[in-house]
């Protein structure tokens, strides 16, 4: 029984060491590999990486960069059994291993074994509004997706062709839980701490810009174009609640334009309407969030969000069971010569 652990990061400088020497200490007596699937990074991940006995790959092209090829790119190069997905800034528990690996191995009708994960940056807007929402407690048991990463049986991958559709560059997770549920497969939750995330210690607003540059944005609208024709294309429209939220959003938006050719006669009357509706959902976001900052920050994502839908749902698709093109930057193995090398030294 082998286990490979894919560290998928960009421009992780800051947490890369620590979550390479966590997913190391989760392998001790274990057959295992860490693999760090790297997008491009543009800092010092790659060079803080190669001091550990891990391999690194890495894109061929920047042009690639997404949440779903970054995870299919550390899975085309890995051999275990098992594969547990990891982000770059997050700190895996070695005991959760062990406890998902015996879960998966007492149910062979388990594609995946997932746990708690704790944010630790509360002080981003978007984080402190998660952390209230499911109080960093979610439901132990059967689920739809194991979004933070979990443990993976390869079988089950295999089964449906491949880890993550290198197209989507969010909803990867559920996209993979939606193919193999499909099958038949189940995928579960130990009411169990598997990670520390760290996250971003950028303000919301920058963060939801990055996500628009990044892709991550029109994620959406690509894993409903993905689904079209699927087996499992109902299962993406009632469970992806981004795909509703838009919809309301853009009809909210549309009636809001429709009152203003329809108040000429009373032009001051058909302002208010206008401007009453638009500052609605801040209103009631707020209350239901117990903040303004945290309601108006809400109602930014979903215009965000409904705009960036859309224009996924138009995005190109690629085969997304192909070789994802990428070079392998250094090999566990070479750094295990380089060690025994030096070690052979005379003194």
């Amino acid at each position: 029984m082998k286990v490979s652990i894919i560290i998928k990061a960009l421009n992780e400088e800051t947490n890369i060491a620590r979550s390479i020497e966590s997913s190391l200490a989760a392998l001790k007596g274990l057959d295992g590999e860490v693999i760090l699937a790297d997008s491009v990074s543009t800092d010092r991940t790659v060079e803080i990486a190669s001091a550990y006995p891990i391999t690194i790959v890495q894109l061929q092209h920047t042009t690639s960069r997404g949440c779903g090829s970054a995870p299919q790119l550390g899975y085309q190069y890995s051999s275990g059994d098992f594969i547990y997905l990891l982000d770059g800034d997050m700190v895996l528990y070695q005991d959760f291993l062990t406890a998902a690996l015996a879960t998966l191995e007492s149910d062979h009708r388990l594609a995946g074994v997932g746990g708690v994960i704790r944010d630790m940056n509360l002080d981003n807007l978007e984080f402190a509004a998660r952390a209230a929402r499911n109080n960093n407690t979610p439901q132990a048991g059967d689920t739809d997706r194991l979004n933070g990463g979990g443990l993976y049986r390869r079988a089950a991958i295999e089964s449906v062709g491949y880890l993550s559709d290198m197209n989507l560059h969010a909803f990867e997770e559920f996209e993979l839980g939606a193919r193999l549920r499909a099958l038949g497969w189940r995928l579960t939750r130990l009411d169990k701490v598997a990670v520390d995330h760290f996250g971003y210690t950028i303000g919301a607003y920058k963060l939801l810009w990055n996500r628009v540059k990044s892709g991550y944005a029109y994620g959406a609208g690509e894993i409903a174009r993905a689904a079209v024709g699927k087996p499992y294309l109902f299962d993406v429209l009632l469970h992806v609640r981004t795909l509703w939220v838009s919809l309301c959003v853009i009809a909210w938006l549309l009636t809001v334009l429709l009152i203003i050719p329809f108040s000429f006669d009373a032009p001051l009357q058909g302002l208010v309407t206008a401007c009453s509706l638009l500052l609605f959902p801040i209103l009631v976001m707020s209350l239901k969030r117990r903040s303004l900052r945290l309601g108006t920050y809400a109602v930014a994502v979903w215009l965000v969000l409904a705009i960036c839908t859309i224009k996924g749902f138009f995005r190109p698709r690629l085969s997304p069971d192909g070789w994802i093109p990428s070079r392998v930057v250094r090999s566990a193995h070479e750094l295990e010569s380089d060690l025994y090398s030096f070690q052979s030294l005379p003194n």
